[in-house]
C-alpha cells in the first residue's frame, strides 16, 4: 500500500525544468554532494572483478588501506600492489585534475571494465574521490562513469556547541565521520560558555571544577581528548577549529577564577590560558568569539590577538563583534555584518541564516539547499565559504536529543551539497516553491537523493526529515478575523471548496506564512497582514481505511529560546487547527502543557520531530486535509516567544 501511495503522491509533483547540471538519474546511485562534472556511461561491473588496489608508491598506503576498509565492509578483500599485472584493478594516484581553480581537493574518477582510477590533485582530493566511490557502489556493483570534481568553497564547516550541553567523545566522532563522508572540511568546536568551561587546563584546574558548571557538572574534555579529536579530524582531511569564547560568554570563567576576563588580573589569566593552549595543541586557527559583550577594556582584544598570532595561529572572531584587526578572520552571524563582506582586506566565513537551531526540520533543508553562501556562486580570496551552526542553548535531557530536536544531519547534507557545488539563490527562502516553478523540480531531485541517503546511511542515526516535495497545497485568504481567532470563513464552512478561488498553490510540507524575522526571511505570503486567517488544503490517497502516521505542527520552538509550551487542548497560541475529511484532528496531550519557557527545562514533545507521530484516520480513496491558520499580532508575547506563523503537515512514507 505504501508503495502505491507514494506513486500516487508523486503524480502531484510539479512540472518544472531540471537544473542543467544534474539530470534525472532515478536508476543511478544517489550522490551527495553531486559532482561538478558527471558523465554516466553504459555498463555495470561487479566490484569483485577488480583484483587489487594499485598505488605508485608507499606514500599512498594510508589511502589504499582506507579503500581496503571500505571494501571489507561489503565483504570484499583486495590486496595492495604496486602494479596491475594485466588484470582489472583499482588505481589510486596523485596527478593533475582539470579544475577551474588550483586546489588539492579536486579529483577525477573513471570507471571502466578494465580499471577504476581515482586521481587526486592532492591527498585531500584522493580522499574525496574515495567518498564518492563508496556512494557509487550498489549491491557490490558499480556503474561506468567519468567524474571530474572540485569544491566551490574552500571552507565548508560545521560547528557544534558542547559548552552548554556536553557531548561525549563517541558522539563527536560520529559527527566528524559524517562531515568526512560528505566532503566538509572544518569542525568548529565551541566548548567554553556561560554554562560551563569544558576544556582542561593544567595551569587552572578550577576552570573545570563541577561546582563552576550549571549543566553536566564535571563533564569536560581533557587535553589528551582534544588532541585525539584533532588527530581524528586530520586523518579525515578536516581542520578542527577550537573556540575559546572571550571576553563574553565567560560567566563560567568568572565563577572559577573569581574575576572578570576584562579586569587586569583576568586578562593575565586569559593570556596564560592562551599560551598553554597554543603550546599544547597543533591547530592553525583559534576562534575567540568576542560577540554579544560590552568591551570595557580596550586593550583586551588587541593584546589577545597579538599573543595568538605571535604563537603562529590565525585568529577568528564573530561579526558583529569586537573591533578586530584586519588580520582577524570574521565569521558572519547577522545581516549587520555586511560591511565586512565588502572589505577586500578581510577574510570571512558566512554563517548568516545557517543557525539550524532556529529552524523547522523541513524548512532548514529547503533554506540551506536554496541558500547562496556569501551571496556568491563560489568562494574567493576573501569569501572563504560557510559554517553550519548548531546551538542547543536549551538544556537537553540527553546528548542525543540535540540530533532529534534539531535536524542536524539532514541540514549537514543540504549544506554539503551547497558548499561543494556553489550556486543557490539570494536571500533566505523557507518553502519548496510555487506550483510550476523551476525551483521545485530542482529541490525534488535533491530530496530524492537525500531520502536514499537517509535509508542507506542513517538508518541507525537520528535523521528527522520526511519527503515533502510531492505535496501540493492550495491556499485561500486573507480573511479579516478582526482579532477573533475562532472566526470561521468560507473554506471551513463548505464541503466542496471552489479551487478556482485559491490565492496560490505551493509545494512542500512546511510553510511559514510569516517568519519572526520577516521580511528579511521570506515567508510564503508576500504581504502578510495581522488579524487575518488563511486556509490551506491538499488531498491524500489511501487504498483502504486506516490510521496513518503524520508529522503535524504549528509552532516550531527554537532551541535557542526559552519559549513556552503549548496550552492544554491547543496546537498553538493562535488556535490553529487541522481537519481531515471535515473532522478536527486533536492536538497532542502535551506532557508539560502551558509550562512557562525556561532554558533549564528541556523540551519533551513540543516539536513533531521528537514526539510520537500524530495518527490520522484516513478513509479508502481521496482524503481532504484542511489547515486553518489564524493570527492576531505579529509581535510575540516577548523575545523568548516570537510569532512564527507556520504549519507542518506531512505523512510518513
Amino acid at each position: 500500500m505504501i508503495k502505491k501511495l507514494l506513486l500516487i503522491l508523486l503524480t502531484l509533483s510539479i512540472n518544472a525544468v531540471a537544473q542543467p547540471a544534474i539530470k534525472s538519474m532515478n536508476n543511478q546511485p544517489a550522490l551527495i554532494p553531486y559532482p561538478q562534472k558527471m558523465e554516466w556511461k553504459k555498463g555495470q561491473f561487479a566490484i569483485k572483478n577488480y583484483k587489487s588496489i594499485i598505488i605508485e608508491n608507499a606514500s599512498l598506503n594510508h589511502e589504499a588501506e582506507l579503500l581496503q576498509k571500505q571494501l571489507k565492509e561489503i565483504g570484499l578483500i583486495l590486496p595492495i600492489k604496486r602494479e596491475s599485472l594485466n588484470e582489472p584493478g583499482i588505481v589510486l594516484k596523485l596527478g593533475k585534475v582539470d579544475a577551474p581553480d588550483t586546489t588539492s581537493e579536486a579529483y577525477k574518477l573513471s570507471i571502466t571494465a578494465s580499471s577504476i582510477t581515482i586521481t587526486g590533485a592532492g591527498k585531500a582530493g584522493l580522499f574525496y574521490g574515495l567518498q564518492t566511490f563508496k556512494q557509487l557502489i550498489n549491491n557490490k556493483h558499480i556503474q561506468a562513469c567519468s567524474i571530474t570534481d572540485w569544491p566551490a568553497f574552500s571552507w565548508r564547516g560545521y560547528m557544534i556547541d558542547a559548552g552548554r550541553n556536553y557531548q561525549p567523545m563517541d558522539l563527536l566522532k560520529q559527527q566528524i565521520d559524517v562531515l568526512a563522508a560528505y566532503k566538509l572540511n572544518i569542525f568548529h568546536f565551541h566548548f567554553t560558555e556561560d554554562i560551563a568551561w569544558r576544556l582542561e587546563s593544567k595551569l587552572y584546574p578550577q576552570l573545570t571544577a563541577p561546582e563552576t558548571m550549571i549543566r553536566n557538572k564535571g563533564k569536560f574534555y581533557t587535553q589528551n581528548e582534544l588532541k585525539e579529536l584533532i588527530t581524528y579530524c586530520k586523518d579525515r582531511h578536516i581542520t578542527l577549529v577550537p573556540e575559546i569564547d572571550m571576553p563574553g560568554h565567560s560567566a563560567a570563567f568568572k565563577r572559577a577564577m573569581k574575576t572578570d576576563m576584562q579586569s587586569d588580573s583576568g586578562l593575565l589569566i586569559v593570556k596564560n590560558i592562551l599560551k598553554e593552549f597554543c603550546e599544547t595543541f597543533d591547530v592553525p586557527y583559534l576562534h575567540i568569539g568576542a560577540d554579544e559583550v560590552k568591551i570595557t577594556n580596550k586593550n583586551f582584544l588587541p593584546e589577545v590577538t597579538a599573543l595568538i598570532e605571535k604563537q603562529g595561529k590565525k585568529v577568528i572572531g564573530w561579526e558583529p563583534g569586537g573591533e578586530f584587526t584586519e588580520s582577524t578572520i570574521r565569521q558572519l552571524w547577522s545581516e549587520n555584518a555586511t560591511k565586512v563582506s565588502v572589505n577586500p582586506n578581510v577574510k570571512y566565513i558566512d554563517s548568516r541564516h545557517l543557525y539550524v537551531n532556529h529552524m523547522d526540520p523541513l524548512e532548514c533543508v529547503v533554506s540551506i539547499f536554496k541558500g547562496k553562501i556569501s551571496n556568491l556562486d563560489k568562494g574567493n580570496n576573501a569569501a572563504l565559504g560557510g559554517t553550519l551552526c548548531i546551538w542547543p542553548d536549551r538544556r537537553v535531557s540527553k546528548p542525543e536529543d540535540v540530533f532529534m530536536q534539531t535536524a542536524v544531519y539532514p541540514a549537514m547534507l543540504a549544506f554539503a551539497e551547497r558548499s561543494w557545488r556553489g550556486g543557490g539563490e539570494p536571500g533566505w527562502l523557507t518553502y519548496v516553491g510555487l506550483d510550476g516553478a523551476k525551483e521545485v523540480k530542482v529541490f525534488k531531485e535533491f530530496e530524492d537523493r537525500l531520502m536514499k541517503h537517509k535509508k542507506h546511511y542513517f538508518s541507525k542515526m537520528p535523521f528527522p526529515y520526511q519527503a515533502q516535495a510531492h505535496l501540493k497545497w492550495k491556499f485561500y485568504g486573507p480573511f479579516n478575523n478582526d482579532g477573533d481567532l475562532t472566526k470561521k470563513f468560507y473554506p471551513e464552512e463548505t464541503k466542496d471548496i471552489d479551487t478556482s478561488k485559491a490565492a496560490l498553490t505551493a509545494v512542500g510540507g512546511t510553510f511559514i506564512l510569516r517568519h519572526w524575522w520577516g521580511p528579511l526571511v521570506k515567508g510564503l505570503i508576500e504581504n502578510p497582514e495581522e488579524n487575518t486567517t488563511w486556509y490551506a488544503t491538499t488531498k491524500i490517497w489511501s487504498d483502504k481505511n486506516q490510521l496513518m502516521n503524520f508529522w503535524i505542527g504549528f509552532n516550531n520552538i527554537s532551541r535557542s529560546y526559552g519559549s513556552d509550551s503549548p496550552n492544554e487542548g491547543t496546537w498553538d497560541n493562535r488556535k490553529s487547527q487541522v481537519f481531515v475529511n471535515g473532522k478536527p484532528v486533536a492536538p497532542p496531550l502535551w506532557k508539560q502543557a502551558g509550562a512557562k519557557g525556561n532554558l533549564e527545562v528541556p523540551l519533551i514533545d513540543e516539536g513533531y520531530e521528537y514526539r510520537e507521530p500524530t495518527k490520522v484516520q484516513l478513509k479508502k480513496g481521496w482524503n481532504t486535509i484542511l489547515v486553518k491558520l489564524p493570527v492576531k499580532s505579529f509581535k510575540g508575547k516577548d523575545w523568548q516567544n516570537p510569532e512564527k506563523w507556520m504549519f507542518t503537515v506531512v505523512p510518513w512514507l
